[in-house]
């Protein structure tokens, strides 16, 4: 008897239902939209959604809806050209506080949308977008390496009561001056045995009355400097990204110091630029307590040991010598004081950077101590800001506390900055490219297109040459498509054009179980078999085949995938997902509806293949 149990056909009708309603956010498209947020990941003012709505209803320029979405606002245009004219008012009306960027929002009801339902992801070459290379500037990052280096020699030497003559770089190393042989063998036994100061190649030099010791930095400390700077760069960069709220950015290493950042439905490249030129480090500078900053300001007279900042819009001298920078930081969020309920930011330091706070604030209790904010603005403008001014009440290192903050608003502003905002190198952007919506739509019709008549004619062939048993691959073959779309929306795959040739290819391989199980049903019939005995063995002594093929083919998909490079895996993906609802669609779907036509109690004397 050719006959599935209840549990199974509810399994097959529940597992179509799902794929029918998490594939039909496709059908929805996307609605012209302005993402606003703030120019440094601030949140969003209260007042921020009054002033747009004043600003766009003197423009007459109406919209769909706007929503609030984590530190973003969304706002919804009918048209194109209401979006257009809506960023240049916003433009202008919100000034350089807010980036307003042009996008393409899923148009998917809220009902779906409830139930996790979206659209699949296209990639750059369908949706449209922006592409920039960006360069690593390793130079200045191995210059920074040096002035650590520097800075730490100097505290390690004070701390042992070690007097130096200088202790500066020196071109590509070091050159530590020293006044005696005594202060010399000291100074490199300390070289030798403190831990962060380890990567060196010492060298002794004699200089007259002076005793000299160079040092350069490693080969292989250079190469661990540069990977992880290129790593923590790729991390700040996906973390500003997605703060600043751009769905599904590509953003990985290309070569040993360049990195690619794509934004898919970007359609503004100002403002792309303004979201990834304008990537930040930060600093942690003492407070130059001994000298009057608004004399400094009027005089333009500044001690040689400081720099004249301005927060507030008041002047503030801080000292040359850095503390520690924001590469030196794992991690900061915002919260209370315990002892006094003001707000306030806790941040978190790496090792080195413990050691050298803790080392400053030991001396500098009562003193204060500034973060100064550095952006880096595309075209190589560079903006410092001092963000935050606080009191050292008490020695600290790996753990600490920044207070003097207004509000918790203002606590999870300069938290934000602090987690999303430090490099351990600048960058520069060296290409971009823009790849227009026009361009991308064209792309997606011509896909569409290319599925279209693949699917047409395989249906049209399966239903000619197999009949009736042809009309169910074809409803398989359908099904089929319809899983692999709720897989590629519900996974968050990135579709491209390399990603539709594996939906083009998988559909001409989904018929293919179906081929040899309605030849091994044809076979069995020549050799005298029943119609049901002969629907039995097709499905059965066909399925080991099916397998072999299907298998081989998932172990070339996975291989593409492991070692391919972007548009290669969306090939992968598409190709592995699409071998595995066909095997469902063709050997449990087809056997189920076959059933259901010739199966039971049913007296069969002919079958329609």
């Amino acid at each position: 008897m050719n006959q599935y149990s209840i549990w199974r056909y509810l399994l097959i009708l529940f597992v179509i239902v799902v794929g029918i309603v998490y594939a039909l956010p496709n059908l929805y498209g996307k609605d012209p939209a302005l993402q606003i947020t703030s120019s440094r990941g601030f949140e969003l003012s209260a007042d921020l959604p009054t002033n747009i709505d004043n600003a766009l209803a003197a423009a007459k320029i109406s919209y769909i809806s706007q929503e609030k979405q984590d530190n973003r606002l969304l706002y919804r245009f009918a048209s194109p050209e209401d979006q257009l004219k809506a960023a240049g008012v916003l433009e202008k009306a919100l000034g350089d506080q807010y980036i307003i960027a042009l996008n393409l929002a899923p148009a998917t009801p809220e009902g779906l949308r409830a139930i996790g339902g979206k659209p699949m992801t296209l990639g750059l070459d369908l949706q449209g977008g922006v592409h920039f290379l960006m360069q690593v500037d390793m130079d200045t990052a191995r210059g920074q390496q040096l002035d650590r280096f520097v800075d730490d020699i100097r505290a390690a030497l004070r701390t042992e009561g070690i007097r130096y003559v200088s202790v500066r770089r020196e071109g590509n190393g070091l050159l530590i001056m020293l006044r005696s042989t005594e202060d010399r063998d000291r100074t490199l036994n300390i070289l030798r045995t403190d831990q962060s100061l380890q990567g060196l190649n010492i060298k002794e030099l004699e200089a007259g009355d002076t005793f000299g010791i160079s040092a350069t930095v490693q080969e292989k400390q250079l190469i661990a400097l540069q990977q992880t700077a290129l790593k923590q760069n790729i991390t700040t960069l996906r973390n500003r990204v997605n703060e600043l709220g751009v769905a599904e950015p590509v953003i990985q290493q290309q070569g040993a110091d360049r990195v690619v950042v794509e934004l898919p439905g970007v359609q503004d490249t100002v403002a792309a630029k303004k979201i990834i030129g304008a990537t930040a480090t930060l600093e942690y500078r003492a407070v130059d307590e001994s000298n009057d900053p608004f004399t400094a300001a009027q005089t333009g007279r500044i001690p040689p040991e400081s720099r004249l900042y301005y927060h507030n819009g008041n002047p503030i001298l801080l000292k040359k010598r850095l503390i520690v920078s924001g590469d030196q930081l794992i991690g900061a969020s915002a919260s209370f004081d315990q002892q006094s309920g003001q707000p306030s930011v806790s941040v978190t330091l790496d090792g080195v950077g413990s050691k050298r706070m803790l080392d400053f604030t030991r001396n500098n209790v009562g003193n204060r101590m500034a973060v100064v904010y550095i952006e880096q603005k595309s075209g190589g403008r560079k903006i410092e800001d001092v963000i935050s001014v606080a009191v050292v009440r008490e020695p600290f290192g790996k753990r600490f506390q920044t207070t003097g903050l207004s509000s918790i608003n203002e606590a999870s502003q300069l938290s934000l900055l602090l987690r999303a905002g430090a490099l351990a190198a600048p960058m520069e952007i060296v290409e971009e490219r823009t790849v227009g919506p026009s361009l991308g739509a064209d792309n997606v019709a011509k896909g569409f297109k290319s599925v279209l008549i693949g699917f047409a004619l395989v249906l049209l062939f399966m239903a000619i040459y197999y009949k009736v048993f042809g009309l169910v691959a074809d409803l398989a073959l359908f099904a089929n498509l319809v899983l692999l779309i709720a897989l590629l929306s519900m996974l968050g795959a990135t579709l491209t054009m390399p990603g539709i040739a594996g939906i083009v290819l998988t559909i001409g391989m989904a018929v293919d179980a179906n081929v040899l199980i309605f030849e091994r049903i044809r076979e069995e019939q020549r050799n005298g078999n029943t119609p049901q005995a002969s629907i039995r063995a097709g499905y059965e002594k066909a399925f080991s085949t099916i397998a072999d093929a299907n298998i081989t083919t998932l172990i070339a998909a996975f291989v593409l995938f492991l070692f391919g490079t972007g548009p290669v895996k969306g090939f992968a993906v598409t190709l592995s997902l699409g071998i595995l609802t066909s095997m469902f669609t063709a050997i449990v779907g087809t056997r189920a509806v076959i059933n259901l036509i010739y199966g039971g109690k049913k007296r069969v004397r002919k079958l329609l293949i």
